[in-house]
């Protein structure tokens, strides 16, 4: 007997059958020095991965290196922030030989237009700080993005690495905001509300869009650093 043949009817599972759809393996990226200061992580304000970040990433390519959970992924995407591309080129060496980075800067994390590099603190005094719950359609910042805009740019690199890659597994190492936007597109959420979830640096959150239906895989999957 196969997999699917010891499966429970429809009614009773719950683990259904073996994915064969787009996969999307989303890894959010390391800590990064703007996540560790606190500061408007646009391209200026990012400052690359901290130690800790780094630490992270190799932790999570020495899992992947172990368990070769990824082995069947075929592309390797990440946005084109440094953080971002910093955490790719080290859990790369978790993954299967062959395959090349590719920049997608519609995977970036919502962009803080004039606030980059700017403290939170200095942030709010200049800009304010933007109620999405009043209205979503606002600028973060003069040149930044909205919740709304910020949600249908995500849904556009969305949909077409799902078109790119139909019956694939894809890794994408981006951020926790692109990610949060990714589930809201699975489950129907509207564009201008938010679900906040909780998405830890190098945590792995995998979502598959098939024919018959579009699931959660896997959610904030983690590999802890070594107790020190």
């Amino acid at each position: 007997m196969n997999e699917e043949q010891l499966l429970p009817p429809v009614g009773f599972r719950q683990r259904g059958p073996v994915p064969t759809g787009s996969r999307l393996l989303m890894i959010r990226h390391g800590e990064s020095r703007a996540n560790a200061v606190g500061v408007a992580g646009g391209p200026i304000g990012d400052g690359g991965l901290t130690q800790r970040g780094q630490a992270q990433a190799r932790a999570l390519a020495s899992r992947l290196a172990a368990s070769q959970e990824l082995h069947g992924a075929t592309a390797l995407y990440c946005s084109d922030l440094p953080r971002a591309r910093e955490t790719a080129h080290i859990i790369s060496s978790g993954l299967r030989e062959g395959l090349e980075l590719q920049e997608e800067p519609g995977i970036a994390e919502i962009s803080v237009g004039e606030g980059d590099g700017l403290t939170w603190p200095e942030f709010v005094a200049r800009f304010g700080a933007v109620n999405w719950d009043e209205d979503p359609t606002a600028l973060n910042a003069p040149g930044g993005e909205s919740l709304v805009g910020f949600h249908s740019r995500s849904v556009v690199a969305l949909e077409k690495l799902i078109k790119r890659h139909p019956h694939e597994q894809i890794v994408l190492v981006t951020h926790g905001g692109f990610i949060e936007q990714v589930l809201k597109y699975l489950w129907g959420v509207r564009a201008g509300e938010r679900l906040m979830p909780r998405i830890e640096n190098c945590s792995m959150t995998e979502v598959e869009f098939g024919v018959d239906r579009n699931r959660l895989l896997r959610y904030n999957d983690l590999a802890p650093l070594p107790a020190s």
